[in-house]
């Protein structure tokens, strides 16, 4: 043995019994990050102690799920494993995992999409198990690009480990054809029927970028795909889920055609996205070798105390527990809520730490509207973030209650009759603490209580009680929502349109989608958001052959707001990689490339704005760096401790021309700049109605409140 090795393994020992014994904490990281430093190489020497084959498991959501029913089956099956079974998903923990682990027959280990390309490479493992790619974490990962680069980069490094990969995904279909990898695909073989939710993030063909075509979709960017430009579809299934039925337990056969095996699953839970991950655990099984009724009894008696999909009883009443930290997450725990029977009691936390992502513009992207028609509901917001998270629920139709522990929400509910079910559901950093009070108060022995329902999703919001004025309606046009659709960008235009309905006033929102007609005629106000470089870049071309109609509408005084890429396609150019891309020339402004690296600008940004008096809050993510002309107007001085704005140096952020607000803070930008949101609409007002208008005010004290907080940790 090595001095470095020997070194790596005393130093992970020593920090596990300090953490363990000391510290009383668990040791799941630290002590893999300390050997890691002696022996970059200890995860592939460690792999030694793993004698017939490993699985690596990969994608944004559903890791430690799939990772713990695996290493269960494989238990059930008589192997012994080792597993990163907490979720200590970077090298660290994979590193912690095997230097505290003796001689196994199977690791099972669970990957962060990032750190792939560092792990697999040592670990050679057998199988890797790609899931799904969703949008998480944009100040972290960025573009979903980076992430397939990071999963491709691994995988030609482990040229052996097959790949098993979920082929309804798009986004993880191009990965196995550009993998030098074997791979077997996995999908839902038929229509599943569900009622969609506003964002999908994947609308474009990597191959060619050309627009995808759905010949049905199941959730997200899920379902069978084609492109008509380049013939890039969703490929054969090798194992196909089929006949799936809802409504009490969940049943779904499935198709293996690589060796003929059929089976019939069985799951107590309700949701598409557990079809997904026992297909996965099945199809990782099954090559193992374990027989069907251990993989079904794996499944079926899976008990995960980890708080991802965790039942509870307190005093008898049910509970669930689950992570939720996307919005694909966040809309698919929705639907488990909206399809239970029963009243039900709500509580949902969001964090900003840097395990979160501190951006949560992503709330914005969650469809909690499906959840404002229930009958009977009582929903509380908490985290270090419920005043933004209020907000959201605000614009949904729900009055949501700001809580400090999920205690809070435990006492009313067991304060209310027996019928009234408990939901929790927290992001990544939240849940740990949730847990812990939850567990602290749980019946020792769970009771049973049945709780599936059938599928439904209920979309209608709450009705709002203002008398509509005698006008036409205000017309929003909001340009390719299909394209420009990152950072929760969309929620501008919930928040005009409920803040319209709140006083009165008749709001139409019109969506013009890739493919469609352009025509401003009549609107009132104008929105472009940003979007991914590819899809902003479909967009621009489609703004720029109506660059003469956008230009009439803005020096007639129309009204525009343009948040990120929707900015800098107003200027000159915009950026691309290293193309400079035409902009529409509408203002006097370039992006270009920092002067030095390629940093992107990522944080907090508080703004002083001559549109409010309070400080405008919002969130920055670029990488292009834009200067505006000689005595063109900012939208506001950048006042906060961090943050930059349009560039570097200016201090500035955003721009002001005639009617147009554009700017780079997401959010998105009005939800906690409620008086931006009033400029607007009265703006648009007074151009429509040729009068001066005075809006009735509204009660802003949630909007305010997630101001204040941030303001309070932005401006010292």
């Amino acid at each position: 043995m090595s001095l470095r090795k020997s070194g790596a393994r005393l130093a992970s020992s020593l920090s596990t019994w300090g953490l363990k014994k000391l510290a009383h904490r668990p040791a799941a990281m630290l002590p893999g990050k300390i050997a890691l430093k002696i022996d970059p190489n200890i995860i592939a020497e460690e792999m030694a102690k793993v004698v017939e084959g490993s699985i690596v498991v990969v994608g944004t959501n559903g890791k430690t799920t799939v990772t713990n029913m695996l290493a269960d089956i494989l238990e059930a099956a008589g192997k012994t494993v080792a597993c990163n079974r907490t979720g200590a998903n970077m090298a660290g923990g994979v590193a912690a995992t095997l230097l505290q682990s003796r001689p196994v027959q199977w690791g099972v280990f669970e990957s962060d999409e990032l750190w792939l390309a560092r792990i697999l490479p040592q670990v050679k493992a057998t199988y890797v198990v790609l899931l799904n790619l969703f949008r998480d974490q944009l100040d972290r990962c960025g573009e979903i690009d980076r992430v397939q680069d990071a999963i491709i980069a691994g995988l030609e490094q482990s040229p052996d480990s097959v790949l098993i990969y979920n082929a309804d995904d798009p986004l993880c279909a191009i990965i196995a054809e550009k993998a030098p990898n074997r791979s077997i695909a996995f999908g839902v073989g038929e229509d599943m029927h569900l009622a969609q939710n506003t964002v999908a993030d994947a609308q474009m063909c990597q191959r060619c970028s050309g627009m995808f075509t759905y010949d049905y979709r199941q959730y997200g960017q899920l379902g069978t795909y084609h492109c008509d430009n380049c013939g890039f579809a969703r490929p054969a299934l090798d194992v196909a889920a089929k006949n799936v039925m809802f409504g009490g337990p969940t049943t779904y056969s499935i198709d293996d055609t690589l060796d003929g095996s059929t089976m019939t699953m069985r799951l107590d839970e309700s949701g598409p996205y557990l079809i997904y991950n026992t297909l996965a655990v099945w199809t990782a099984a099954h090559l193992v070798g374990v027989p069907n009724e251990v993989i079904q009894s794996g499944i079926s008696h899976f008990n995960p105390q980890n708080g991802r999909l965790q039942h509870l009883t307190i005093e008898g009443r049910p509970l669930l527990l689950n992570l939720a930290k996307n919005p694909t997450g966040f809309n698919q725990n929705l639907k488990i809520i909206t399809a239970d029977p029963g009243k039900k009691v709500v509580a949902f936390f969001i964090n900003d730490n840097e395990a979160d992502g501190h951006d949560i513009s992503w709330i914005w992207d969650c469809d909690f509207e499906e959840l404002a028609a229930q009958p009977d509901l009582v929903v509380y917001a908490g985290g270090n973030r419920k005043n933004d998270l209020q907000v959201r629920l605000k614009y949904a139709g729900i009055q949501a209650r700001l809580l400090n522990s999920v205690n809070d929400m435990v006492d009313t509910a067991l304060d209310l009759p027996a019928d009234w079910n408990m939901y929790a559901i927290a992001n990544y950093t939240a849940l740990p603490a949730v847990r812990s009070a939850l567990m602290a108060r749980a019946d020792k022995v769970p009771v049973e209580v049945p709780r599936a329902g059938t599928m439904r999703i209920n979309s209608s919001v709450m009705a709002d009680d203002a008398q509509p004025l005698d006008q036409a309606p205000l017309r929003i046009v909001h340009l390719y929502p299909d394209l420009l659709n990152l950072y929760g960008d969309g929620g501008n235009l919930k928040i005009l349109m409920k803040r319209c309905a709140w006083r009165g006033i008749p709001a139409e929102l019109v969506q013009v989608n890739y493919g469609d007609p352009f025509d401003l005629e009549g609107a009132d106000i104008v929105f472009m958001g940003g979007g991914p470089d590819r899809e902003q870049h479909l967009a621009s071309e489609e703004l720029v052959k109506n660059k003469d109609q956008i230009a009439a509408y803005v020096e007639d005084d129309g009204v525009l707001l343009a948040i990120c890429g929707g900015f800098q396609i107003l200027g000159k150019n915009w950026l691309m990689g290293d193309e400079s891309v035409e902009g529409l020339s509408i203002i006097d402004a370039e992006t270009k490339r920092p002067d030095k690296g390629y940093d992107r600008l990522i944080e907090n940004v508080a703004l002083e704005s001559p549109l409010a008096t309070a400080p405008v809050i919002g969130y920055e993510n670029h990488a292009g760096r834009t200067h505006l002309g000689e005595g063109v107007m900012p939208l506001g001085m950048v006042v906060s401790s961090v943050g930059h704005g349009n560039n570097d140096k200016s201090g500035k952020d955003g721009v002001r021309y005639r009617n147009i607000i554009g700017t780079y803070l997401h959010g998105p930008l009005l939800s906690k700049n409620p008086e931006v949101a009033d400029w607007l609409i009265r703006t648009a007002l007074e151009r429509k109605l040729g009068e001066s208008v005075t809006l009735r005010p509204l009660d802003d004290s949630a909007e305010l409140m997630a101001n204040e907080f941030m303001a309070t940790r932005l401006i010292k």
